[in-house]
């Protein structure tokens, strides 16, 4: 009996450990748009969570979102490659003001992928549903508001 218990504990031990090894959970951000609606927008941080983005994500909301940070202002490019939806890209300045956008920008059917790139440099790059930016009627130099978390 105190065997089993032992075995037990040792095995318990050890999923929790791995458990706690497991990465942390995905990060999101409230942002608000100069209308007063808001979406949810998964952060992406780090250049695999970039490199990743949306791909291969068969629906998204108008409610939702992907925000790529990066640690300076700088000239972002970004293609559709391995995209199922459309998306609006917008990409925002240290002041999270809007300085370029892209609309209804398509999938990547064939190799090369075209790439999109801020005319200026930005901070932030926001991934919308396609629409998002004619809906909420969205132009240069709006404002998004956001607080970011603790990366």
């Amino acid at each position: 009996m105190v065997r089993k218990i032992l075995a037990l504990s040792a095995f318990f031990l050890v999923l929790s450990s791995l458990l706690d090894a497991q990465p942390a959970s995905k990060k999101f951000v409230k942002i608000y748009f100069p209308d007063g609606d808001s979406v949810t927008a998964e952060l992406a941080v780090t250049p695999e969570e970039r490199a990743r983005g949306l791909m291969y994500r068969k629906k998204m909301g108008f409610d939702q979102g992907m925000l790529f940070i990066f640690g300076e202002e700088d000239f972002y490019s970004f293609w559709m490659k391995n995209m199922v939806i459309p998306l609006d890209f917008i990409w925002l300045d240290k002041e999270k003001r809007i300085v370029h956008m892209e609309q209804n920008v398509p999938p990547c059917k064939q190799e090369p992928c075209p790439t999109y790139t801020s005319k200026v440099p930005a901070r932030f790059f926001l991934e919308l549903k396609a629409g998002s930016v004619e809906k909420r009627k969205l132009k240069i130099l709006d404002r998004l508001d956001f607080i970011l978390p603790n990366l």
